[in-house]
């Protein structure tokens, strides 16, 4: 399993999320802040869980990239 969590509220918008895995992340046009994808939104963290693990480079390359730290993944 792959869980991905974003702190939406903390976004700034740089876009290097979804450059890395636009698989699971887009920006939104109405505020320009980072949506992951398929995601439950709980008190502003956005959580994916995933059983496939074939999006873990992706998202771990996007969690390194993200200049404000507000990406975490962890598998199980």
């Amino acid at each position: 399993m792959v869980i991905v969590t974003l702190q939406r509220d903390k976004c700034i918008g740089c876009n290097y999320c979804v450059e890395m895995a636009p698989g699971q992340f887009q920006m939104s046009k109405k505020d320009g802040k980072s949506v992951l994808l398929k995601s439950i939104d709980n008190k502003g963290f956005h959580t994916l869980k995933s059983p496939d693990h074939n999006i873990e480079e992706a998202c771990f390359l996007a969690e390194k990239a993200c200049p404000v730290h507000i990406i975490s993944v962890k598998t199980t």
